[in-house]
């Protein structure tokens, strides 16, 4: 119970990105289809259109291993203090965030690049306090 009450910011931004990374990476599995659809009309015209479905594949298997880290991080505090798993997770987090706002970016969507800095400040965050 120490190591939670020690943690607890860590913890709590842990479980804001293991919602935020397990929720998006559960709709790309149920609604493939429609999120290729919808993404290639989202960067027609750029040099994105052509590599839609690998890019989804990628920034899904980075989710999917970021929430894992995430979960098996709490874990690991709460049961032993150790804060490399979330720390990994935390970062893993981080980068595809990054990759997503470049993506927005590159879809010149500023306002879904805003919405995506929501979410990175508190990963940046997580990294710092579990470093």
């Amino acid at each position: 119970m120490q190591n939670i009450l020690e943690n607890s910011a860590g913890i709590l931004l842990l479980l804001l990105l293991i919602i935020t990374f397990v929720q998006s990476s559960l709709e790309k599995i149920t609604d493939w289809k429609g999120n290729i659809s919808w993404l290639r009309e989202h960067f027609s015209g750029t040099f994105m259109q052509h590599i839609i479905p690998f890019s989804v594949a990628l920034i899904l298997a980075l989710e999917i291993i970021a929430g894992v880290l995430c979960i098996w991080g709490v874990f690991d505090i709460a049961l032993y203090n150790d804060r490399a798993c979330a720390f990994y997770g935390a970062v893993l987090c981080s980068f595809t965030l990054l990759l997503l706002l470049f993506g927005q970016r590159i879809a010149r969507d500023y306002d879904g690049a805003r919405g995506i800095v929501i979410y990175l400040i508190p990963s940046v965050f997580a990294v710092y306090l579990l470093q």
